[in-house]
């Protein structure tokens, strides 16, 4: 059994969270500068067991691609072709961020803890990625 691998795509940084190998829970990873992650992917493909990523797909609420998809579909483009026994899923990100803070709140984070300069919120935010994953597709 393999971990579904979530990803929430940044221009600097990226949030990243892993499930369990039974698929059960989403579990917040790590956050990573952009210009690591495509190594950081590759070193936990490596050593972890990664049945597919996940991709949070900033759209707008109209339904439309965000300006964020010209960085994203690239960095697809390049993982579907390093690792093509992994499929690349994508999912609707809108209002990810806002739930992060949300749950953060709601978790007894203090507001400097939140301010987002250690990456703690795309971490978040790439969990709540990969529970509506889960959700939607394995439930």
């Amino acid at each position: 059994m393999g971990r579904i691998l979530a990803i929430d795509y940044g221009k600097k940084r990226c949030g990243l969270a892993a499930s369990d190998p039974m698929k059960i829970i989403a579990n917040g990873l790590t956050t990573v500068a952009t210009t690591e992650l495509f190594d950081f992917i590759s070193q936990y493909v490596a050593k972890e067991q990664v049945e597919c990523i996940v991709m949070g797909k900033p759209t707008k609420v109209t339904g439309e691609d965000s300006e964020t998809m010209k960085y994203i579909t690239p960095f697809v483009n390049r993982l579907r072709k390093n690792f093509p026994s992994i499929p690349v899923e994508m999912v609707d990100e809108r209002f990810t961020t806002k739930l992060a803070f949300q749950a953060m709140i709601d978790g007894g984070v203090k507001k400097k803890g939140r301010d987002n300069k250690n990456g703690t919120v795309d971490m978040v935010s790439a969990t709540i990625i990969l529970q509506t994953y889960m959700e939607s597709v394995l439930h």
